[in-house]
């Protein structure tokens, strides 16, 4: 069935509003069966064959508790104008998930997805007259249009919730990913999660250091959030973004974004409710150079690889000590006015208070205050005005405006003092040995 087809069965009111404002028409779920579920998993896919036999690997190893009520959708997608290299890449991934779907073959992989119980659906955004469109086409859209028409897949004949997984094709997953996830939604209240997760570590002593590099790159910016009480301190890595349905419709879906679509996302799902961390499984993304999007792991392990960038620097420390000192002021139950605001942002940093006023903070929090009828409604619009994206350029035009970027290491030490944590370095005016670097990642790893 294609999603106008999905649109006139039976789904509650939310949903069939939601389906037909953004109508997926042209793309179709490929299932077995006409069997609904409480749990989908969304897994975009361009030129993965390879990767798509390692995730479905790692499946296969998973407890099958929740299999029965699960669907793993893979979205394989490109271009019109995508390289042949990719499309026939993509072509065989569409061969082995359809045998795997109709239980075409009797191949080990085959049988073992089968005995296991996983279901699995395929959306073909590849095939001729059915790629993606050259102008929104990438790994948003990919995303977008697996968990729209995942919404009619879903049970909403009992009363579990309906959570919609993100994953990446060239992951693979512990053993209890499935069930850590289900189980962790079944018991909190909150509408949106992310899983923990590490980069695994190739085995070339150079990509070691590359991926161990941006990790810590990663998992600082969140420490000095976590550091600063900021409600947007969460990781946003597509491969760990986790909702239920009714927060997915609340916030208008996945966007279409060609790159930092996770980021976009979890953001407007913090606006609305509490990212909560499911630290009892993990994900493992793959550490490896990519084209696929323009930043993100593969784009920095190119770079460190390219050598264009001191890639061993991080955020001055002292960016979040304004941004802590701005939080607290600013998102106190007390209200104040615009230049009261102003005048305590000059006090704690003048870049901040340059930073406000460039970004019409005055003409912002006027209206905010006019338009917000109670002191929850502009409590809120705090958090709407002052978003995880206005955070980060935040953290840039400090870093650009007297606050520096710090040397990778000497940071990690002064924001580890803020948590009572501390290692060992001999010499600091050396880059520290792969081993002790591993540690300072171990650490971040625990915290964060």
């Amino acid at each position: 069935m294609n999603l106008n087809e999905l649109i006139n069965i039976e789904l509650p009111a939310e949903v069939k509003k939601y389906l037909s404002k953004y109508n997926m028409g042209l793309w179709k779920t490929e299932l077995s069966g006409t069997k609904n579920f409480n749990n989908i998993i969304v897994i975009p896919a361009i030129h993965e064959y390879k990767n798509i036999i390692n995730l479905l690997k790692s499946f296969a190893q998973n407890d099958n508790k929740y299999f029965n009520e699960t669907l793993v959708i893979f979205v394989v997608n490109n271009l019109k104008s995508s390289h042949e290299d990719v499309i026939s890449d993509n072509r065989k991934s569409l061969e082995l998930i359809r045998d795997i779907i109709f239980k075409k073959s009797d191949g080990e992989l085959i049988d073992k997805i089968s005995s296991a119980g996983l279901n699995i659906g395929l959306i073909d955004a590849s095939s001729k007259g059915l790629e993606l469109p050259e102008k929104d086409g990438g790994v948003g859209l990919a995303r977008k249009i697996g968990m729209d028409i995942a919404l009619a897949h879903f049970d909403y004949s009992n009363s579990e919730k309906k959570i919609l997984i993100c994953l990446d094709a060239d992951c693979t997953v512990e053993k209890n990913y499935l069930t850590a996830i289900v189980q962790a939604f079944k018991k909190r209240d909150s509408g949106a999660a992310y899983v923990q997760y590490e980069h695994l570590f190739p085995e070339d002593e150079k990509e070691k250091l590359a991926i161990i590099c941006y990790e810590i790159f990663l998992r600082y910016y969140v420490l000095g959030l976590i550091y600063a009480d900021s409600p947007f301190a969460f990781p946003t890595i597509g491969s760990t973004m986790i909702c239920d349905y009714e927060s997915y419709i609340r916030i208008g879906g996945m966007n279409k974004k060609k790159a930092a679509e996770d980021f976009y996302f979890m953001e407007k799902l913090a606006k609305i409710t509490k990212i909560k961390k499911i630290g009892s499984t993990k994900v493992y993304p793959a550490s490896r150079g990519s084209w696929r999007v323009p930043f993100g792991t593969g784009q920095r392990v190119n770079r460190y690889f390219a050598g264009t960038h001191d890639e061993y620097l991080l955020y001055n420390p002292k960016s979040f000590d304004v941004l802590k000192k701005w939080l607290l002021c600013f998102n106190a139950l007390e209200i104040l006015d615009a230049d009261e605001y102003l005048k305590n942002a000059k006090e704690i940093d003048p870049a901040l208070h340059s930073f406000l006023i460039e970004n019409s903070f005055k003409e912002s929090w006027e209206k905010i205050v006019l338009n917000s009828k109670t002191n929850e409604q502009i409590q809120k619009q705090k958090m709407i005005w002052f978003d995880g994206f206005r955070t980060l350029k935040l953290i840039h035009y400090l870093r650009d405006n007297g606050s520096p970027s710090a040397k990778m290491f000497d940071a990690l030490d002064e924001m580890f003092a803020h948590f009572d944590k501390k290692i060992i370095r001999m010499n600091k005016e050396e880059l520290p040995a792969f081993e002790i670097q591993q540690m300072y990642l171990a650490e971040l790893r625990e915290m964060t």
